[in-house]
């Protein structure tokens, strides 16, 4: 009887020491099918973390929605301003007055992490990082996330700027099923600008079989984060680590999750592609445990829907129609920009800034439904904001 107690003690210690080990290596995990949306695994997914520059997933979402629905081009120069001259490293380091492409900005963003161009996207896109940021929330809100509330474009350090595994999982199948002529910036190895070259610090693209994209992110309070997908025999699978103690880990995981996630849909693991010797992480590993905390009941994850698009419309009226909502022409840049910013935090209305005759500036909302520009001309009398369709 006392070695069956023996016995019994030392296993639960060695189970305790496993599920120890596990808990450090992240505090929050999910792997997905990214087509069916089915959870393969899940461990405190809903949990609040920081997001880091997972944040910049939808930042990139927004952007993507704006040059599809001609609100921006991706050819087109943006203004950098001297807030985001002045962000916070990991940056290009733009001065002032400069310009960027559109198509250059996505690639800093989703390449390099550079917070000074996310914030020149959003200041292009709102006027203004605050508003962006609030619209940012409300977007995330429209498909599904209900963890997650947004502070700024970049994900740097701010107490109220929260998310979860889960959504962001939920984000990075969105913009995946929304904008699948975009997904191949989220692959770039390497990018070069201004003479310098910028590698992705994502670790799996070309070191794990099938490795397409996603994102990294890392500030000191949420640690090191990592979104990576791969797509492989037909099937797409999705991981969501975060807060992982450093780059190795956050990799090494990231690989163990993804071979979980094809085995679960029947793919057999590929040989691996060698890697270098700094990414290779000893862990615990017992296999009883494993099988325990990779094998959960299957659950539907709540993947963008036909009554999400429905919602998401409301806010990015999709593009197609000849009509169009005038907010009003100014006499400045500055006068137009805080009227865009007004309709957007009003009405959740994306628009665009034209020239005008006479040196004008006038805000308006392009490619409408003839219904939906009369329905947004209603709702902006409703909130007094003077507005006209257009044809």
């Amino acid at each position: 009887m006392k070695k069956l107690r023996r016995v019994f003690f030392l296993s639960l210690f060695a189970c305790h020491l496993s599920l120890a080990a596990r808990g450090a290596e992240y505090n929050a995990a999910l792997v997905a099918d990214m087509d069916t949306g089915q959870v393969l695994f899940k461990d405190r997914a809903d949990d609040l973390n920081y997001p880091a520059s997972l944040t910049k997933i939808m930042t990139l979402y927004l952007t993507f929605d704006a040059v599809e629905h001609g609100r921006l081009r991706l050819d087109q120069n943006l203004i950098v301003s001297k807030t985001a001259a002045n962000a916070s490293p990991v940056k290009l380091g733009l001065a002032a007055g400069t310009k960027i492409s559109v198509e250059d900005a996505i690639k800093a963003v989703a390449v390099h992490s550079a917070n000074d161009v996310a914030v020149v996207l959003s200041e292009n896109l709102t006027g203004d990082e605050g508003d962006f940021a609030s619209l940012m929330t409300r977007v995330a809100n429209e498909i599904g996330l209900s963890k997650t509330n947004f502070e700024n474009s970049s994900g740097l350090p701010n107490e109220d700027h929260m998310s979860s595994a889960r959504d962001i999982a939920l984000l990075t199948m969105a913009i995946y099923k929304h904008f699948p002529q975009y997904w191949k910036y989220f692959g770039i190895k390497s990018w070069s600008y201004g003479g310098k070259t910028y590698p992705n610090s994502n670790r799996l693209l070309g070191g794990y079989p099938g490795a397409d994209g996603m994102k990294t992110g890392f500030t000191n309070s949420a640690k090191y984060c990592l979104v990576a997908t791969a797509k492989r025999n037909g099937h797409h699978i999705m991981s969501v680590v975060l807060g992982a103690p450093n780059k190795d880990v956050r990799a090494a995981v990231s690989r163990r999750l993804l071979d979980r996630g094809f085995a679960t849909v029947g793919v057999e693991a590929a040989a691996p592609a060698p890697q270098p010797e700094t990414e290779q992480y000893r862990g615990v590993e017992d296999e009883s445990e494993e099988q325990a905390v990779y094998n959960p009941p299957r659950a539907p994850v709540k993947t963008y829907v036909a009554q999400s698009a429905q919602k998401v419309q409301t806010v990015f009226p999709v593009a197609g129609g000849g009509a169009g909502v005038q907010f009003g022409a100014f006499s400045s840049r500055g006068a137009a920009a805080a009227q865009q910013s007004r309709v957007s935090s009003a009405l959740g209305i994306g628009t665009t800034i034209e020239p005008a005759p006479n040196g004008m500036f006038r805000v308006r909302a392009n490619g409408l439904s003839e219904s939906s520009a009369q329905k947004i001309k209603s709702s902006a009398a409703a909130v007094g904001i003077d507005s006209y369709v257009f044809h």
